[in-house]
C-alpha cells in the first residue's frame, strides 16, 4: 500500500522523474528560497514560502509555467501528466 504522500495513479518511476525535475529546477535558481523569491518576483499571488516549496514532491500544475520562465526547466518535465512529454 502507497503511503500518504504518494502521487494517485503515478508508478514509483515517474514519481522520481518529477522530484528529479523539481530539484534540477531548485538547483538552477539557489535552492528552494531562490525558487520562492523568483516566483514571488514574478506579482503572483498568493506568495509563495520556502518552507511551502520544501514540502512539494512536484511542482503544482498552476506553478509549472512560472518555474519553467524562472528555471528553464521545461514544463514537460516538470509536469509531464498535464503538459505532456517533449
Amino acid at each position: 500500500m502507497k503511503d500518504m504522500l504518494s502521487m494517485p495513479d503515478m508508478t514509483q518511476s515517474e514519481e522520481d522523474k518529477l522530484l528529479q525535475a523539481l530539484n534540477e529546477a531548485k538547483k538552477a535558481i539557489g535552492g528552494n528560497t531562490g525558487l520562492a523569491r523568483a516566483l514571488n518576483r514574478l506579482g503572483n499571488k498568493p506568495t509563495i514560502t520556502s518552507q511551502a516549496i520544501s514540502q512539494w514532491k512536484k511542482v503544482p500544475d498552476k506553478r509549472a509555467l512560472d518555474v519553467e520562465k524562472v528555471t528553464g526547466v521545461s514544463r514537460h518535465r516538470l509536469r509531464p501528466d498535464v503538459y505532456g512529454d517533449a
